[in-house]
């Protein structure tokens, strides 16, 4: 596993599980899985959230963590431009976890799984020595928007704000000292601002409905969990294109709560948005004349390989950011 980046293993575990049924449509290597079942179209995913990997309990609540962890799982359904089902709901609980806790953890899955009108349907309970969440999401569409469909000459879309999460979660992360800094810098709209970064990071929305318009327009699509640079990585990819986001561009379509933030936790906005991870916006690909008005246009999809930012007329190669096998 030491030696294994999570491209590798995903490309092996296909390569190891590969399907000869024809009713497979789209298998292991993107958001969901698609599977054809008479005239319509299943979508099927599964997300798994660990305590110590994916959530500490020192920055949220047991409410918190169990919505997260379903929105985080809805949105690959939203990067398919499907519409939600059902899910099944896998817990694995720690035994100092008292029945008033788990009360807690569940009603933030069921407020999540209301807002999403996906009902969780059953799933499996276990003893543990860290709270777990998985959570399998079923879901259905007409046309499934998959990874591998951006064309050279395309635009690249985003929907949704990027690097809001990140942006909170370091505010919670700050030490005192840098808290008091912060506290003693942060006027009231300045407040708001910082407030809604670290609500952005508790409390993510699934972009179902715009995933869905963009299932309509766009030619390839993905939500944003690991980062715009990862995830525009993992478009490239599975296209075979290379992509190109421009600087001046990425800016201009950053949140006002992020770049306020940004400047009191002296951080760089850009760098937020291109390595947070966690925000569940959306990026697609599509003609210019095809872009829908929830979109704004970051950069471009040209011939080639891999991802590049744009900036004062040059290219420079974007590392591929989060890896979920590799320590940071």
């Amino acid at each position: 596993m030491a030696r294994l980046t999570e491209r590798q293993l995903v490309a092996r575990l296909r390569e190891r599980f590969r399907s000869g049924s024809g009713a497979v449509r789209v298998g292991i290597g993107d958001d969901a899985a698609v599977l054809t079942r008479g005239a319509g179209v299943s979508v099927y995913s599964v997300d798994a959230c660990v305590q110590s990997v994916h959530f500490d309990l020192g920055y949220l609540t047991l409410e918190d963590t169990g919505y997260r962890a379903f929105q985080a799982a809805v949105s690959d359904l939203a990067a398919m431009g499907a519409t939600p089902v059902a899910a099944l709901s896998a817990l694995i609980l720690p035994r100092e976890l008292s029945s008033a806790d788990i009360d807690e953890l569940t009603r933030g899955q069921a407020l999540a799984s209301l807002e999403c009108e996906c009902p969780i349907v059953g799933g499996n309970v276990s003893r543990g020595h860290e709270l777990s969440l998985t959570t399998t999401v079923m879901g259905e569409c007409e046309r499934p928007l998959c990874r591998d469909g951006a064309r050279p000459g395309e635009e690249l879309w985003v929907v949704g704000p990027l690097g809001l999460a990140a942006a909170g979660l370091s505010c919670l992360r700050l030490g005192r000292s840098e808290r008091s800094r912060l506290t003693r810098a942060v006027r009231a709209t300045s407040s708001a601002c910082v407030d809604r970064c670290i609500q952005a990071w508790r409390r993510p929305q699934a972009l179902l409905l715009r995933g869905r318009e963009l299932g309509s327009v766009a030619s390839a699509g993905i939500d944003v969990s690991d980062g715009l640079a990862a995830d525009a990585w993992q478009l490239a990819l599975a296209s075979r294109v290379k992509i190109v986001v421009d600087q001046e561009r990425l800016r201009s379509a950053l949140d006002k709560s992020l770049l306020e933030t940004s400047r009191l936790l002296r951080r760089s906005a850009l760098t937020f948005a291109l390595y947070g991870g966690e925000d569940y916006a959306l990026l697609a690909t599509g003609p210019s004349w095809r872009r829908p008005p929830c979109a704004s246009a970051i950069g471009y999809v040209a011939r080639g390989a891999g991802v590049s930012l744009r900036a004062r007329g040059e290219l420079r190669p974007l590392k591929r950011g989060y890896d979920h096998l590799v320590r940071s």
